[in-house]
């Protein structure tokens, strides 16, 4: 069948809280959900022209000819079902989330598609229990021909949709069994979330001192995180307990994210679930499970709050820098220029890493003092120098030295700034000591964050301490097994590898380093030098093919002049002589 265009508006609802329903009377909610489509829904679609496309399980899709049509039948379902609720206890109530969009929809074999279907299903999301949530589009042709009042909700960041789109909150007079009084809390400027209490599936009434003290150890951890903003334990504890909806949990916390889990306990073993939820669209951007001993209390608290913390900083920024780049270039501050160029940083190419400076400066222009954006630029000017993306000037790596002192001086309490510009006045300035007074501030605020371990093992190879260095890379492996910067990490313990004479393992490392971004230049220059110190001349020879492929006018003068800043002198002989066995050129 040919498929077709049409302009068309289109609903979208589903059930909220579906799963638990479920989970609690799978039977009840399915006859329950079968009554309400045949008496209610069904009817009310057909009484207002609409035409059921599908459903989901738990959701339904339908189009009308007009928003008139559209709104009229999702104000009447949710007063429906705001009747039917009346009187049923708190945990056996339905409610339908609903979102309204007018736009293009491609018909194909009965079925719809498009950019106005998907931005219906994320407005849905965004409507409270009882709600109904609505495009601008919808809201300029509603208004003046239906007795409805719009709650502006301001542009919206929808997930895959690569605009942002206006959004309004309905007010139907309808009011749900399960929505919640108090208005919705303003989100902080920064990112927010709430460790919930955990559920206690052990059937072990003692074990609740356990679960609730590891929630404590959890949330008291994700505090360290200065650029997060953590709801106290206090405020979250009521919820201990309860079947929960996390977006209202959302609303009347003030959080875009939450962190919720169970544990179950058999024998000397413990389980423990744990899930982050982005409240915004009900999506789950990071989950897992932890197997333990209970031999040790409270060292498998610590144990237990030091992974989350390590696996979801990485997951938390990256939905942070989703965000950001789904907003308008003219509405961005400082704040999301820098998760921008954090984004570039991570792609790790030439015109990403100038792009991300380029960023960052703007970043500085509006906001002279944020200190992250002063330290990321060191780390853009690093990554220019050691992959030969063009001449670092003298004046550049001034400007960055003195960008990450003022950072030191400014970010008493960001770990990340500090480890930053640590390792920038560690590589650029040889300031070794300094970096690593620095290092250790970040790690007292936030032990368990794995850049600052990183930064440690690099700053100690620097100061030949090769022991050290690979402590604190083994750290930094284990706080973030999955670290979009882990090839630095294991390039930086190939290092520490050459620096303590284990070329064996330093070839091995480097490959590790090469496998996650076969381009990284201190990884391939590892690699040359401990082949050709363990006489593998031919392996040396194509790793500095591959070195000059990327860098042609790199000359063992050319490194000398820049690695002696920072390289002990034992560590730089044993540099120079391996190039000079693989053949490069002396310049």
């Amino acid at each position: 069948m040919t498929a077709t265009r049409r302009l068309a508006a289109i609903l979208a609802a589903d059930v909220a809280g579906y799963s638990r329903l479920m989970g609690a009377d799978e039977g009840g909610t399915l006859q329950a959900l079968k009554a309400i489509r045949a008496e209610l829904i069904d009817p009310t679609i057909a009484a207002h022209n609409g035409r059921l496309v599908k459903t989901t399980g738990d959701g339904l899709l339908v189009e009308f000819g007009s928003v008139v049509d559209a709104l009229r039948c999702a104000t009447e379902v949710q007063t429906g079902m705001a009747q039917r609720n009346a009187g049923a206890p708190a945990d056996e109530r339905i409610d339908f989330r609903i979102g309204i969009n007018m736009g293009d929809i491609v018909v194909e074999d009965g079925d719809i598609f498009g950019d106005g279907v998907n931005v219906a299903a994320r407005l849905e999301t965004l409507a409270d229990p009882g709600g109904i949530c609505v495009s601008g589009r919808v809201q300029e042709d509603a208004v003046g021909k239906l007795d409805l009042a719009f709650e502006d909700l301001g542009e919206q960041a929808l997930k895959n949709i690569s605009r942002p789109v206006r959004a309004y909150r309905v007010a139907t007079g309808a009011v749900s069994a399960t929505a919640h009084e108090a208005p919705a809390l303003t989100l902080p400027d920064k990112p927010s979330i709430a460790v919930l209490p955990f559920a206690n599936m052990s059937g072990d009434p003692e074990q609740e001192y356990f679960v609730d003290g590891m929630v404590e150890e959890i949330t008291t951890a994700i505090s360290r995180l200065p650029w997060l903003f953590v709801i106290a334990r206090n405020s979250s504890f009521p919820y201990k307990g309860k079947a929960v909806d996390v977006k209202q949990v959302a609303r009347e916390l003030g959080v875009r994210y939450v962190l919720e889990g169970s544990v179950r306990k058999a024998a000397n073993r413990v389980r423990i679930t744990r899930q982050l939820i982005d409240t915004t669209t009900g999506a789950h951007i990071w989950a897992d499970r932890f197997d333990g001993a209970l031999d040790d209390i409270f060292a498998l608290q610590d144990e237990v709050a030091s992974h989350v913390v390590g696996a979801i900083e990485p997951k938390l920024r990256q939905s942070e820098i989703e965000r950001a780049t789904r907003k308008p270039i003219e509405n961005l501050g400082a704040y999301d220029l820098f998760l921008r160029a954090l984004a570039q940083a991570h792609q790790y190419t030439a015109p990403a890493i100038r792009e991300g400076i380029s960023l960052l400066q703007r970043a500085l222009a509006i906001d002279p003092s944020y200190t992250p954006a002063a330290a990321l630029i060191g780390w853009g000017r690093l990554a220019q120098r050691v992959q030969g993306w063009g001449r670092v000037s003298d004046a550049e790596v001034t400007e960055a030295v003195g960008l990450a002192k003022r950072a030191i001086e400014a970010a008493d309490e960001d770990p990340d700034t500090l480890w930053l510009a640590a390792f920038t006045i560690s590589t650029f300035a040889g300031e070794h000591v300094i970096a690593s007074i620095a290092i250790d501030r970040a790690l007292a605020i936030n032990p368990n964050s794995a850049g600052a371990w990183m930064a440690r093992g690099w700053v100690a190879c620097y100061q030949n301490q090769p022991v050290s260095s690979i402590t604190a890379f083994e750290h930094a492996m284990r706080l973030s097994p999955r670290d979009p910067r882990g090839y630095h990490i294991t390039a930086g313990r190939a290092l520490a590898h050459l620096v303590a004479g284990q070329y064996s393992e330093a070839i091995q490392w480097a490959d590790r380093s090469l496998s996650q971004l076969p381009r990284y230049g201190p990884a391939i220059r590892t690699k040359v030098v401990a082949c050709a110190h363990m006489g593998l001349i031919a392996e040396a020879q194509k790793g500095l093919a591959r070195m000059i492929e990327l860098q042609p006018e790199l000359t063992i003068a050319a490194f000398r002049s820049y690695a002696i800043t920072n390289f002990p002198p034992e560590l730089l002989a044993v540099y120079i002589e391996g190039l000079r066995k693989a053949g490069m050129r002396e310049g």
